[in-house]
């Protein structure tokens, strides 16, 4: 019986080890400073010589943990047989979790100013409603947004807009029913 794994895992386990790729790294900065020519004659020493001290001065690895013992299996015990198990009461089901983008969205327009006449508070409960779907995905990662953006564009160059130009309000308005309609 022998008593060791053979000489192959354990040259396996020292070249995977800390001390070697430390002294691979020494013997590496060594073939960079002959490749720059400060090795001179002597570069193979200066290589074997890095290695060496990079090996050497890197500390062993830790000791593994001692495994915990296991648990001895005990034989069953003889009783008498279990009750019967009532029926589970079924639990209710949960309310589905809000969307998280649709909760920042909510959050970023609460800091905006804009009109109540543009009905995006009721667009907002809607969404909220209709749950999760690829329209309402669409609304509140895209549509919305923009509506909102253009929005607040055309509030900061209304002092500069002519008096045939619509109301940003208004339009708001129209592009918040056109979503409402499109999420009914």
């Amino acid at each position: 019986m022998a008593t060791s794994n053979g000489f192959g895992p354990r040259a396996l386990r020292y070249l995977e080890s800390a001390r070697n790729l430390v002294g691979c790294a020494g013997g590496a900065v060594g073939l960079g400073l002959h490749f720059a020519g400060l090795g001179g004659v002597w570069w193979p020493g200066v290589v074997a010589g890095l290695y060496g001290v990079g090996a050497l001065l890197t500390p062993a690895p830790k000791p593994r943990p001692p495994l915990p013992p296991r648990p001895e299996p005990q034989p069953p015990e003889v009783s008498a047989p279990p009750a019967p198990k009532p029926e589970p009461v079924p639990a209710p089901e949960p309310a589905p979790a809000p969307d998280p983008e649709l909760v920042a969205l909510a959050a970023y327009l609460d800091t905006v100013p804009l009109p109540p006449s543009a009905g995006v508070d009721g667009l907002l409960a809607a969404l909220r409603a209709a749950g999760p779907g690829p329209v309402a995905e669409r609304i509140v990662r895209h549509r919305l947004p923009v509506a909102v953006a253009g929005y607040l564009r055309a509030r900061t160059w209304q002092p500069w807009a002519g008096p045939d130009d619509p109301d940003p309000a208004v339009q708001l308005g129209r592009e918040v029913d056109r979503l409402a309609g499109e999420l009914a």
